[in-house]
């Protein structure tokens, strides 16, 4: 099972969208059965999944105090992937978060504001010895400063190939439980978050394969390797 989770400190830079659509979007893929936590207490993404009509993704009703037993039940479960909605703050509640996924993604909108608050962000992320990726989200296409985004972030952690542009279908898929994949006409958004799964996917692929040589490495030396409840599944 892997654990992907939304960071950032900077509010307002989708991560309960991307957090909504990246688990549709492995769902589709192949990548579940899929499973959602929000510990955000302001609880957009669990507003979300109750106008949701759909019956995938899951959603677990975790407490930070019982997040690891409630993974660990998950894994027991089934389930492939499990994707974490963070609140926009940096707490230990968040430190905690990030020290049992597996890959972060930091979601930071194009704007100087929002590349001066990922510093603390990137700080925590380091110090758990994390994988992290940035997915610039809320572009725009003809907007300079996106590519100049792009390139600040690169010096700090790898920048997501796929960036996703700010569209009002988007919005309006969050308002009833669907995502831009759901939707009628809305071929280019969809197409953006399908891209983005993919590559998540692959870096999930990597980190692995990263894992299990080192674990190798560690036997052949005769050393250890190292590594890293309340439950509802329905409404």
């Amino acid at each position: 099972m892997k654990i992907l989770a939304l960071t950032s400190q900077k509010g307002g830079s989708g991560k309960t969208t991307l957090a909504g659509h990246l688990a549709v979007a492995a769902e589709s893929a192949g990548a579940g059965p899929v499973a959602l936590i929000d510990t955000d207490p302001q609880g957009s993404l669990t507003d979300w999944w109750n106008a949701r009509e759909a019956a995938t993704p899951a959603f677990i009703s975790a407490s930070v105090p019982t997040l690891a037993g409630d993974l660990e039940r998950a894994r027991d479960l089934g389930f492939g992937l499990v994707v974490i909605d963070t609140p926009p703050a940096i707490t230990d509640m968040i430190e905690h978060v990030i020290a049992l996924s597996d890959l972060i993604a930091i979601p930071t909108r194009p704007s100087p504001h929002d590349l001066r608050a990922a510093g603390t962000t990137i700080s925590m992320v380091e110090a758990a010895g994390k994988p992290l990726v940035f997915v610039i989200n809320g572009a725009n296409p003809r907007a300079r400063i996106t590519g100049e985004a792009a390139v600040v972030l690169s010096q700090h952690g790898t920048v997501a190939p796929v960036t996703v542009h700010q569209r009002t279908d988007f919005a309006a898929s969050m308002i009833d439980g669907r995502t831009v994949q759901e939707l009628p006409r809305a071929e280019r958004s969809s197409d953006e978050i399908a891209r983005l799964w993919d590559y998540i996917d692959g870096r999930f692929r990597k980190e692995s394969g990263t894992t299990m040589m080192a674990d190798g490495f560690a036997k052949l030396a005769g050393r250890p390797s190292g590594g890293a409840s309340h439950w509802t599944a329905a409404r």
